[in-house]
């Protein structure tokens, strides 16, 4: 039995991956082996010895001490691309609302008085002010060609939009699902100089931390809308109210509310609905709770943020996990143990990433605690622990 820490309410349907007679999930478990959450911010709370893996129900883990999981041996899981069709949506929403000065419009006719009569009145007098314009023909800018990017440019497309997307390392994967008519920037001081509507759809880390800033924004076209839905960081804030102050900007919509942006009347402010439907919800959670049952049950890694991809097919047989420090020298240190030990390698894979390694073997007997023990103890062995047999029985 496994039992599986959660955090925030967690869907019910997405979890239906974790059976009741393996899985014990509860707010609150003894020596939990998982930890499950969404939003709730894990920085500053300790994670206990017994917890081999954390799983976020969503993209960003910028809720997660990554780093400090990653000196444990724990990969962090989460779910890429699962809430991307609800992200796109919502960033067609975010140009509609701007292009066509939605929000303003509701508040106007929201604070109407008298009747019917005097309410069309001031309806005619006034309706000119929320004019706005038409997406069809425009150019939109992508910055991020990931699972959501590249929904969203795909749409443009379809509102007969021209479209320019920016990565500067898309993968081969998402770079064939992009529709051959979206055109790829030479830079993104080209994309933001020649869009009429920029969309963020990238990872806030060291690199892009106020990617969007002074400059950046003095590049992009007078009146042109800047969404963001990716991370408040992203652009510096200071630099944009500059720009909607001035009239540089014509609109920006995020999905992040601060104090900064709230005040200013060209801003489209969402309270985090990125993913806020009840489908990503589901689908967010059913991928990573499927991560956690390849980990727990079989040591294999797939969409971790901190570890590699690992897949070893199984016969059945006893399984050895190991996460390590990613330097010369530490399989023929670990195979070296299994052999003092006696045991047999029916398979052996091991994979890198960055700083950080993954190692599965398969044995022919299971490894004892000493010989257990005798693997931790090498320097740059993270964590290490045996699978019993499988439930697998090969034809």
């Amino acid at each position: 039995m496994f039992n599986v820490l959660t955090y925030d309410n967690i869907s019910a349907k997405g979890l239906s991956w974790l059976s009741h007679d393996k899985y014990a999930i509860a707010p609150e478990v003894f020596r939990p082996d998982a930890i499950l959450l969404r939003s709730f911010d894990l920085h500053g709370v300790p994670i206990p010895e017994t917890v081999l893996a954390v799983a976020r129900s969503g993209t960003g883990v910028n809720n997660i001490p990554v780093e400090d999981c990653s000196k444990r041996g724990i990969p962090v899981f989460n779910a890429p691309g699962a809430n991307a069709n609800a992200v796109k949506e919502l960033t067609i929403a975010g140009m509609l609302l701007a292009a066509r000065n939605i929000s303003a419009a509701l508040e106007f006719v929201r604070g109407l008085n008298g009747d019917d009569a005097a309410i069309q009145h001031q309806v005619e007098k006034e309706k000119k002010r929320f004019a706005g314009f038409e997406l069809t023909g425009k150019k939109l800018g992508v910055v991020g060609l990931g699972a959501i990017g590249v929904q969203v440019a795909n749409a443009g497309i379809g509102l007969g939009m021209r479209v320019e997307a920016f990565d500067p390392s898309p993968s081969v994967e998402r770079a064939w699902q992009v529709l051959p008519s979206v055109t790829r920037a030479v830079s993104l001081q080209d994309l933001l100089a020649r869009a009429d509507v920029v969309t963020l759809h990238i990872a806030l880390d060291n690199q892009t931390s106020h990617l969007i800033g002074e400059q950046r924004l003095a590049l992009m076209k007078q009146g042109a809308v800047l969404i963001n839905l990716s991370r408040a960081g992203v652009v510096d804030e200071a630099a944009l109210g500059a720009a909607l102050d001035s009239g540089k900007l014509h609109a920006y919509v995020t999905d992040f509310a601060t104090r900064a942006i709230l005040d200013r009347p060209q801003a489209i402010v969402l309270p985090h609905l990125g993913a806020s439907t009840a489908e990503a919800e589901i689908n967010c959670t059913a991928m990573v709770a499927e991560s956690l049952v390849d980990f727990l049950e079989n040591g294999e890694i797939r969409d971790s943020v901190n570890f590699p991809n690992v897949a070893l097919p199984r016969n059945g047989g006893v399984r050895l996990a190991v996460a390590n420090e990613n330097v010369p020298g530490m399989v023929s240190q670990i195979t070296a143990a299994l052999a003092a030990a006696g045991l047999n390698i029916a398979n052996l894979l091991n994979k890198s990433r960055d700083k950080y390694a993954f190692t599965l073997i398969d044995l022919n007997a299971e490894a004892s605690p000493q010989t257990l023990q005798s693997i931790r103890s090498i320097a740059g062995v993270l964590s290490a622990r045996v699978i019993p047999k499988s439930a697998f029985v090969p034809e």
